[in-house]
């Protein structure tokens, strides 16, 4: 809880994140959740106070710059491309990266590199598993940052994950091992 003002600042710097959400797409659904705004403001509140959202932060001083959610699938169920995610599933990982941001003032400067090895260390430091991502394939073509809100497959690649299989038109299945870290 002690960076939920820091993670609160990067947020409402933008509007709440891709259209207010919060990032609560990824979170089982909340019968009690107010709409929109401030309904999914007060729901990730919650969630962090209660230990049930995770996130590696990177900051700038004392500004939050960047974040990589992560989370066991009971965490983070939801995901884009479901049911084919799930006929096609050969296993459950431990672990998901489901939404990488990066303020608008720091894109293309490598953070979401930096958010992702955050979100990699904090999974080592709880023990390491298997830990999927879901980037995107955008090739040749550029995308709006928007709608590449769990980064590329070549930034996955970089960081040690391997091509499982697409899922949906632009979107894949990458995965890798961490390793536990400081559990001697």
């Amino acid at each position: 809880m002690g960076t939920w003002d820091a993670f609160a600042g990067l947020v409402e710097r933008h509007g709440g994140i891709f259209g207010g959400c919060w990032c609560t797409y990824f979170h089982p659904a909340c019968a009690d959740r107010g709409p929109g705004y401030d309904g999914s403001r007060d729901y990730k509140r919650r969630l962090v106070e209660e230990g049930r959202a995770h996130a590696a932060l990177v900051m700038v001083g004392d500004e939050a710059v960047a974040w990589a959610e992560l989370g066991s699938p009971d965490e983070l169920p939801g995901i884009h491309h479901a049911k084919q995610y799930l006929a096609e599933a050969d296993l459950v990982p431990d672990y998901r990266v489901t939404c990488i941001f990066v303020d608008r003032r720091f894109r293309r400067q490598g953070y979401a590199k930096v958010a992702l090895a955050g979100a990699l260390g904090m999974i080592g430091t709880q023990g390491g598993g298997i830990v999927e991502g879901y980037p995107h394939e955008v090739g040749e073509r550029r995308m709006s940052s928007s709608f590449v809100y769990d980064g590329t497959r070549a930034m996955y690649e970089e960081a040690g994950f391997a091509f499982v299989r697409p899922k949906g038109l632009r979107n894949t299945v990458m995965r890798r091992a961490v390793a536990p870290i400081g559990q001697e």
